[in-house]
């Protein structure tokens, strides 16, 4: 039986409280905790956490929105991400809407809606997330430092992103929605301004923007105005000015939508009340016609008037059903409840009662309906129930379905993270009542999951889900539990198994994949997996400590080889080095898959015409907002053999610079081993360069000489299909293995990289000298242009350059920068080189 969810509903009135948990009570979902004031229920949060919290507008001297604050704060014993719903009297949606969104509120109902609230939390449930109250502004300023300025000023209220170009501004508006839109338009005067803001304007007629002007400008400023610019601040301008500015632009449009709900709830109570009198004159008419059934019972419980409602809920008539048992027409399992009830009614133990039952429809089906009864006495004391029935079949569904989904994953119908959770504190918590007991928990990923959605697409990547989920049904039996932790990630909780039972079951599991065939069109594939195996005990019995263990368990599994059956041992305990890795591996992993990443660019020197030839794309990663550079991270990608991931960001990101850059002109982009291999990466490389409207011949990829050797002619082929496609290519650190020269003429490459090594000591080193010029003389003897790494002073570059090497690069010429430095840098970088 799943965990008791605890629900705390916060509200001053009784009845509402009453009717709250009568919607939700037939989940037996929730544990229910009921405070009157929001001071009460603040006391009871200092002490304990709960799950949910529904809360009213109106619950003492801390209003709803403030108790909502109270909860975000993280001061209380519950988390500060408890879900919240607010439910108010009644509310125009977008003043609601935006101050739920200041105060971090998941989801605001208004009481009159109650019967939704099984929808709503379902939804709630599934999608919360952490709120943020900021709103979004794109900010246009060509001046950096002014730019800076403006967006530590205005950081409090608002998640500033900064281009400093109209085209820049123009792209990101088209990709995603802001608030506001603050535009300098004293650094992009005459038609390039203008040109913005109708290009915006045209997308979306309501988006805000606020420009800065110069304050003798007028006829400019109404010029913009005229375009449909929200507002304006002239020069020189106070900057807590420009934020409020800023503030009440972006919020220009809730208060006009606002108000005009406003008026139509005005306009909604006129017609009401019209209405009123107008139902109240057709009563009698509106009983004949009332879906609700309503009925009249005597103290036997037998049948005495009833509507014609009744025939269309059951399918039987009104005369066949007069004089009849009420009881009859309910299914067996439901009929000693009713009973029960119209007895404490008939005997006046209660005056009212409420039940929800199912009526046996004359068609041999089942009705869910909730039955209201009430105790009348007439003068003679003669006792007389008056009840009511209510279709609330498709609520009930509802509910069952919110349960099934709180629970469940919805592709696989696998129990879900959430409920994999529970389960295993659970059954962690279990073990210490009882010394001889042993579990097992299974950790399992699919290997090479990814290269399925990449290449056949997501939908049958959900296909070969949905068929592994089935396939761990055939082979685990109905008293295991079997979760889908997200994406190809599963885990098994084996009740009452030892270990070597449990390792039985994986490998079983194993085998039964690897042997399946999924189908794609005419083909036929197979798949592996990888599982991670520790036990539960009284001596393992940390729910967190379990599921690391067999998270490190699976990391070791694939490491191994893949398809195989890791159990953790002490020796993976005390391998500090592999924890540690494993965990930062997660940590690069998730900032590539977020995108946190800064590429830096470094010249490459043009000795022959003394100029920039190219630049190289190097990588660096932003983790809690330090920078990280690639001797920190790759060590990790390469543990968990997921450079192609890092490739793959790279590329994207570099060809979009390229687009976005007209510096740029021609970038050299390096390839991991286990990437230039891959069959994804062509198709990727194609999929960009058709994005960003970028020609192949302004993109080098460079691969080290070691990883081209190791399979030369797989090598050879991916060589050849990009110089096909367009793209150039370069052999990276070449001349560490003097034996493989005789490999440059197999590979069709355009440059040669000469290893850094050989060039620093150069000009103390004769040996490596000679190196330097016999990779330079093999280069050119071959048609290539030969580029040295390493110029770190003045007297290599003269050195290279009296050589005739083509190319060089090191911190003499440039070190590598963002893009935004770079153009800076440029300039300065052409005039001191040239020598």
């Amino acid at each position: 039986m799943a965990k008791q969810l605890n629900l705390l509903i916060v509200n001053s009135s009784e009845q509402e409280r009453n009717t709250i948990k009568n919607t939700l009570h037939s989940l037996d979902v929730f544990t229910f905790v009921e405070c009157e004031d929001s001071q009460i229920a603040l006391q009871f949060l200092k002490k304990q956490a709960v799950d949910v919290v529904i809360t009213g507008l109106d619950v003492g001297k801390i209003d709803g929105w403030r108790f909502s604050r109270m909860v975000r704060s993280g001061l209380l014993q519950t988390p500060k991400n408890t879900p919240i719903l607010l439910i108010p009297p009644i509310y125009c949606e977008r003043i609601a809407e935006t101050t739920a969104r200041s105060y971090s509120i998941d989801a605001v109902l208004p009481f009159e809606r109650h019967a939704q609230l099984p929808h709503t939390l379902a939804n709630v449930l599934s999608t919360h997330l952490e709120k943020s109250s900021r709103l979004n502004l794109l900010l246009l300023e060509p001046n950096q430092q002014r730019a800076d300025e403006i967006c530590q000023h205005l950081s409090l209220g608002f998640a500033c992103q900064h281009v400093h170009t109209t085209h820049d501004a123009l792209s990101l508006f088209r990709q995603q929605s802001y608030a506001i839109i603050l535009l300098d338009a004293t650094a992009t005067r005459g038609n390039a301004a203008k040109e913005l803001v109708g290009s915006i304007l045209k997308h979306n007629p309501n988006q805000a923007i606020v420009t800065i002007i110069d304050s003798r400008d007028a006829d400019y400023a109404e010029q913009l105005l005229l375009l449909g610019v929200t507002d304006f601040v002239r020069e020189p301008y106070d900057i807590s000015i420009l934020s409020k500015v800023c503030d009440h632009a972006a919020r220009r449009e809730d208060f006009m939508v606002s108000y005009a709900e406003f008026e139509e709830k005005v306009s909604q109570l006129s017609r009401s009340e019209q209405n009123y009198k107008d139902l109240f004159s057709a009563h009698q008419r509106i009983l004949l016609h009332l879906n609700t059934v309503v009925m009249e019972l005597d103290q036997q419980g037998l049948i005495r008037f009833i509507n014609p409602a009744w025939e269309a809920l059951s399918g039987f008539g009104i005369k066949t059903s007069l004089g009849q048992s009420l009881c009859q027409f309910v299914t067996a399992e439901h009929r000693n409840a009713l009973q029960e009830v119209l007895k404490k009614i008939i005997n006046a133990q209660q005056q009212q009662a409420k039940i929800e039952l199912q009526i046996a429809h004359q068609k041999q089906h089942q009705i869910w309906v909730e039955c209201r009864f009430q105790l009348i006495k007439n003068s003679k004391s003669k006792v007389t129930i008056t009840a009511t029935l209510d279709n609330i079949h498709e609520r009930k569904q509802a509910e069952l379905q919110l349960r099934h989904l709180a629970l469940h994953d919805t592709l696989t119908g696998l129990h879900n993270r959430y409920y994999f959770d529970q389960q295993l504190n659970k059954i962690c918590a279990s073990v210490t009542q009882s010394k001889h007991v042993e579990h097992a928990l299974l950790y399992i990923d699919l290997d090479h999951f990814k290269i399925i959605n990449d290449s056949k697409g997501h939908q049958q990547g959900d296909i070969v889900l949905k068929e592994v989920s089935q396939l761990f049904g055939k082979n685990i039996s109905d008293e295991h539990l079997t979760f889908r932790i997200g994406g190809d990630e599963f885990a098994i909780i084996l009740s009452n198994t030892n270990l070597l039972d449990a390792h039985i079951a994986a490998e079983s599991i194993c085998m039964a994949i690897e042997k399946h065939k999924f189908h794609s069109e005419e083909h036929s594939y197979s798949i592996s997996c990888s599982i991670g195996l520790t036990q539960i005990t009284i001596e393992n019995h940390d729910a967190n400590e379990c599921l690391k263990q067999a998270d490190i368990a699976l990391y070791i599994a694939k490491n191994l080889g893949r398809n195989l059956v890791h159990c953790y041992t002490k020796e993976d305990a005390n391998n500090s080095t592999l924890q540690a890795g494993l965990e930062w591996g997660h940590s690069v992993r998730e900032a590539l898959q977020n995108n946190l990443i800064e590429l830096h660019y470094q010249p490459i020197w043009d000795f022959k015409n003394n100029t920039i030839a190219y630049f190289e794309a190097l990588l660096r990663l932003v983790i809690k907002n330090e920078l990280i550079y690639p001797n920190q991270f790759i060590p990790a990608l390469e543990l968990l053999n997921d450079t192609f991931l890092m490739d793959q960001c790279v590329i994207k990101n570099a060809i979009a610079a390229v687009a976005a850059h007209d510096s740029l002109n021609q970038i050299a982009i390096n390839l991991s081993a286990q990437s230039f291999l891959d069959e994804r990466l062509l198709p990727h490389i194609q999929a960009c360069l058709v994005e960003h409207q970028v020609a192949a011949e302004n993109i080098i990829f460079e691969i080290t000489e070691s990883a081209s050797i190791n399979n030369l002619s797989a090598t050879q082929s991916m060589i050849a299909k990009l110089n096909q496609l367009g793209c150039h290519f370069s052999i990276d650190d070449f001349g560490t293995g003097f034996s493989t020269f005789s490999y440059l003429k197999q590979l069709p490459a355009q440059h040669v990289k000469i290893d850094g090594s050989f060039v620093r000591d150069m000009l103390n080193d004769p040996i490596d000298l000679a190196l330097v010029k016999a990779v330079h003389d093999i280069s050119h003897s071959l048609d290539k242009r030969s580029v040295a790494e390493y110029v770190e002073n003045i007297e290599i570059f003269k050195a290279l350059k009296e050589i005739g090497v083509d190319y060089g690069q090191g911190f003499f010429i440039a070190r590598p920068m963002p893009i935004y430095e770079l153009k800076k840098a440029i300039p300065t970088i052409l005039s001191c080189k040239t020598i």
